[in-house]
């Protein structure tokens, strides 16, 4: 089991955002110091009601302090980025971190971003499997042409590549069953979003291994959860709820919860929101709950964000260092 942390990148507004960047590299620091084996982020655009600084350059600025950390992008919008520029950025975040990068790729699911950004919704997939494909040629192809519906390359020889051959990993957030299994079908880890249940996880799952096959093997899981650990379950449940709830409400403004299969709703009360969906406890109910979803779901990652925007950075770094102390041994 590997373990990693989505470092926060939402910030109310009003806040210093050189303080809150500087707060977000002091705590991947905390996490290399802690054992932890991944950094990551998000990327949004007009994400009131957070103030949110764009994610290449600053996970570039945290390849800086990652030591031996791998550094993951989770998600980059691929439809809403050429995919020339995406592939050398890329090339350019694989070298900064000497080979430790992971390119967690998503659709999207904002209107607010596919206006902003001159997209159709209803090119999305189109552009994002069109991109992909281009990007991939760039990265391993001695020479390119590409003429496809969205995207056009003139004949080429490609020269910026990644440090990682062929390419960096490839791992693809999806929400419906269509987009879970159309990424097996690729052959593309499926990075499982923090939202869903552990019991619709398990139902996902069975698609996702039917399409990906027996042919690919030594295939990465890694599954995002909100985290809330504290001293006791009392504790936890204190620190975490009032920035959950407040969280949670902003994606049901974004549609977040409708992005999910069924009937989904996340203006719920907080005891059935966080039921199955986030890790809230001491350390003895965090660890023997990260043992369930690896007996349960075979999960390789897990992912935790443990701050939400508006909690000091003091609980978050608390929090890390005691995942450092009391829960990552345990499975080392």
């Amino acid at each position: 089991m590997k373990f990693g942390m989505l470092v926060m990148n939402q910030y109310q507004p009003g806040e210093s955002m050189p303080e809150k960047l500087k707060e977000g590299i002091d705590q991947v620091a905390a996490c290399r110091d802690a054992g932890f084996d991944l950094i990551t982020l998000g990327q949004h655009y007009l994400a009131a009601p957070y103030q949110m600084p764009t994610s290449l350059p600053f996970l570039g600025r945290m390849t800086a302090v990652a030591g031996e950390m791998q550094v993951a992008a989770s998600v980059i919008l691929v439809p809403l980025h050429n995919p020339v520029e995406m592939a050398e950025s890329v090339a350019t975040l694989d070298a900064l971190c000497d080979g430790r990068f992971i390119f967690g790729v998503g659709l999207g699911y904002r209107d607010e971003e596919y206006a902003a950004f001159g997209v159709r919704r209803q090119e999305r997939v189109g552009r994002f499997l069109e991109a992909l494909e281009v990007m991939r040629l760039l990265w391993t192809e001695d020479e390119v042409e590409f003429q496809g519906r969205f995207y056009h390359v003139p004949k080429i020889r490609p020269v910026t590549r990644p440090v990682q051959k062929p390419h960096p990993p490839i791992w693809v957030a999806a929400n419906h069953d269509s987009a879970i299994q159309r990424a097996a079908r690729l052959g593309y880890c499926w990075l499982i979003n923090p939202h869903a249940t552990m019991s619709m996880v398990r139902e996902q799952l069975v698609g996702y291994k039917t399409a990906l096959g027996t042919g690919v093997g030594g295939q990465d899981l890694p599954l995002m959860r909100e985290l809330s650990i504290h001293h006791t379950r009392e504790q936890a449940l204190s620190l975490g709820q009032p920035y959950l709830e407040g969280k949670y409400l902003a994606y049901a403004g974004w549609g977040q919860d409708k992005a999910l299969p069924g009937e989904e709703s996340f203006r719920i009360p907080f005891d059935d929101l966080a039921r199955d969906r986030f890790l809230i406890g001491d350390p003895e109910d965090v660890v023997s709950e990260i043992r369930r979803y690896e007996a349960d779901l075979g999960v390789t990652h897990m992912i935790f964000r443990l701050q939400w925007p508006g909690m000091p950075h003091s609980e978050a770094m608390r929090q890390i260092q005691l995942m450092g102390r009391e829960v990552i041994p345990h499975f080392r």
